[in-house]
């Protein structure tokens, strides 16, 4: 009976968590993630920073959105299929709602100097949670002292900033470069009998 409790509460915690997180955040995936870090990494303990970053970087390269594939990766990880299900239904429901109340009143909302205004206000506010992404998500590159991802990240940046490379190359040429790395990695793992 205890555990069905610890169950019952535990998928409850993670749904309204999502819930939360989607409910009180603009600004989309690039803002939502370090909010999950934040909850799922630093506050709960239920996943580890580097798998974090490993989610996030498969959340970013699969099509959709990229707070709900989160979601899913997050969801999945921490109580399989049910975990993924109330996961996304957390995350999906407050844009839902609040789209459906705007919808009602736009002829209002359209017009409105007040909420003009408070757009533009989350503007700033959705490029500082920004800021602190790269940050931290830099930071944490660092911190790891491999040679690839640090120059695989300037490589990235200077390619997209300076010679407005497509990032759907970006991308591509990124998950190749891991696949390779990965599989020279396993290789050498592999003769050194580890």
């Amino acid at each position: 009976m205890k555990r069905e409790n610890r169950e019952k509460g535990f998928f409850l915690k993670l749904f309204w968590s999502t819930f939360t997180l989607s409910a009180f955040t603009f600004g989309g995936g690039y803002v939502i993630i370090p909010l999950m870090r934040k909850k799922f990494v630093e506050q709960y303990h239920w996943i580890e920073e580097e798998e974090m970053l490993d989610l996030t970087a498969i959340a970013q390269s699969s099509p959709g959105a990229i707070a709900v594939n989160a979601s899913i990766l997050i969801g999945y990880r921490l109580a399989g299929i049910p975990g993924a299900l109330l996961t996304i239904l957390g995350t999906v429901l407050p844009p839902l709602i609040i789209l459906s109340i705007i919808s009602l009143f736009y002829q209002a909302f359209r017009d409105s100097q007040a909420v003009s205004a408070v757009m533009k206000g989350m503007q700033a506010g959705v490029a500082a949670v920004i800021a602190d992404v790269v940050l931290t998500m830099g930071i944490n590159v660092f911190r790891e002292k491999k040679a690839l991802p640090i120059l695989i990240m300037f490589a990235v940046f200077i390619a997209s900033y300076f010679f407005n490379v497509n990032i759907i190359l970006i991308v591509v040429l990124c998950g190749l470069i891991g696949v390779i790395d990965a599989l020279i990695g396993e290789k050498r793992r592999k003769e050194r009998g580890v």
